[in-house]
This record gives C-alpha cells, structure tokens and sequence, in this order.
C-alpha cells in the first residue's frame, strides 16, 4: 500500500467516480490510477468501489471507511510535508487562494508583493470568484486558503482569523444630485435610483436588502458584477448610483466619480482569513497572514490552526486605519 495510491482512491471519489477527472486532477494517466486501484483492490481483499460494466457505480460500505482513513493519512502525509518545510526554512513552494475580485485587485497585491521578497521561489496562484464560490473552493481542496468578507458572522468551513473592517461606499458620476446634498444620505435617497453592486446584492439575506427593508424601501439593482472596476464603469455609464467597498476607490477615480459616505446605513464588513483546522501551517501563510492584518500573532495563529489552542483574535482594524499606518511607515522609510 502506498500513498500514490490513497491519492488515487481520494481523487476518484471527489471526481464523482470518473477515473478521467480524477487522472486529470492529479496529473495522473486513466490507465496508471486504474492499474494502482486494482493493487490496491487486491492487497485489501475487497472492492473500494462497485462497478457497473467498465465504468465505477458506487462507494462500498468497506470502501468508505478505507476512504475515511485514506483522507486522514494523507492529511497527516501533507503536515509532514509542511513541518519538514518550515524546519528547512524552504523559500519555496506553492500557494493557492481564492478570494474576490476586490481583494484580490485592491488588498492583496502589496501584500503578495512583499511576501515573494521574503520568499522568490513561492510560487502564488490567485483565484478571483464571487462570494458563493469561494468557500466551497476551499472545502473542495482546490485551494490553500481564503479571503472572503461577510457583514456578520464568521465565515463556517475551517478556522475564520479576522483581517480587518470596511465600509461600503455610494458612487455616483461628478455632478450627479447626490453629490450635491449638503445632509448624510439616507436609504431614501438611494431607493431613488437603481443601483449598481456586487452580486451578492441579489441574495435575500444580503445586508443591502436588509438595511432597505428595515427603511421600508425595496433596492433597484439595475446591474450587478463580482468586479469592482465593472460596477465603477457601469456607474460612469448611467446605469446608476454605485455600492462598493472602500478599498476599491483609488485616488485616480476622483477625477470622474465622487464617493459619498454611507458608513450609517450598511453594516460594517469583516474580511477573513479562512484556513484548514489541525494544519501545519507553511511559514509564508504565516507571513501573508501578517502583512494584510499586522495585529496578527504568529505564534497564536500557528497554535490555533494546529489545534493546539482555542482562538482569542484582536478586533480587526479598520481599512482606513491600515491605511494610515502604510503611509506612515512609508514616511519613515523614506526619511
């Protein structure tokens, strides 16, 4: 028994049963991952899988607790792999996350920047998507970790560390009548326009639609992207009145859109980090981890993923206080 073919049986019950999937999955030949499943088969004395003509039909009842400790095996094979890593002091490897189109083009890239400084040959694979796919990406293995922000509770699927807060912000083109108030908004005068926003915006339980309801007013949404530079190109093209996050507005955008304060009317959002409980964590997780949120401890965040302790996270700072901090040790740098 090895553990190339643990991966095999793994990788065929997460590809549905289809050995080609699973081959593709693990960069692996239809013929070789049949070949190590038939080994397999006959060391165990009993089938993993049920057939029906050539192709697999079904777990069996002996499979699926071989299939339970495979997974565990592996699990363990992986944080041996990654402890040995750390005790190395590697600067290389790879990693993969999934997050949404605004963290990954307004957050991350400063952050993922200064990481390859510390570590050239890490190789860094980004996965934009929106809100409902990130998670289950993650749960599917198909990446590392995580960002994803809720106006809530922590996201579930793995251990949730807080990054940091942020407001929404109104968008609307130089000259438009909501520019020209001299009062804070009020959900009433957005409820006058259509609306231009993330797709999250079109769920039931989406904080926007909450916050309206709780004013007795319905939300137009005349268009929706899961790209922040979309919703602002949108907006400059008359389709409505903006909602974005406060990380996606760059100084650049003031010459063609103004950005009206609606910190009183949405929820503030948390961005989080999700990663695997009873993990190893790689030194660069650890590493990315801080340079996003600097309030993070890097020794209780590795204690916390191992299982070794339960989580106590500092309150998230807000985006805006981030930024200030970044100015000032910029600041210093250069004095």
């Amino acid at each position: 028994m090895t553990l190339t073919q643990l991966r095999y049986i793994v990788a065929i019950a997460d590809a549905g049963l289809n050995i080609t999937m699973a081959a593709d999955n693990v960069h692996a030949t239809q013929s070789g991952i049949s070949k190590q499943l038939k080994q397999l088969e006959g060391e165990l004395g009993f089938q993993v899988f049920t057939r029906r003509g050539k192709s697999l039909d079904a777990v069996t009842p002996a499979g699926g607790q071989v299939l339970e400790r495979a997974r565990s095996i592996l699990h363990e094979a992986r944080n041996i792999r990654a402890l040995a890593a750390n005790l190395r002091e590697e600067a290389h490897g790879e990693l993969s996350l999934a997050t949404t189109h605004t963290q990954a083009r307004f957050v991350l890239p400063e952050a993922i920047a200064r990481l390859k400084q510390h570590y050239p040959e890490l190789s860094v694979h980004i996965r934009p998507q929106g809100e409902g796919r990130i998670i289950s990406l993650f749960e599917s293995g198909e990446v590392d970790l995580v960002i994803v922000s809720t106006s809530g509770n922590a996201p579930e699927g793995g251990i949730a560390v807080p990054l940091f807060r942020w407001y929404r912000r109104a968008v609307v083109p130089l000259g438009h009548p909501l520019a020209k108030l001299n009062r804070p908004l009020r959900i009433q005068d957005l409820a006058e326009y259509p609306l231009v926003s993330y797709e999250s915006s079109l769920q039931p339980e989406s904080s926007l639609r909450k916050a309206f309801a709780a004013a007795e007013f319905t939300p137009r949404i005349a268009c929706t992207s899961a790209d922040a530079d979309l919703i602002k190109t949108y907006v400059l093209a008359g389709l409505g009145v903006g909602i974005l996050a406060e990380m996606a507005l760059a100084p650049s955008d003031s010459r063609e859109l103004v950005a009206l304060d609606i910190d009183d009317l949405l929820p503030v959002c948390t961005s989080w980090l999700v990663l695997r409980r009873d993990h190893v964590l790689r030194s660069y997780v650890a590493q990315l981890a801080r340079l996003v949120a600097p309030q993070i401890d890097d020794a209780e965040l590795r204690r916390v993923v191992a299982g070794h302790a339960d989580a106590h996270w500092p309150k998230p700072p807000l985006w805006s206080e981030l930024q200030q901090r970044n100015v000032r040790r910029a600041a210093t740098r250069a004095a």
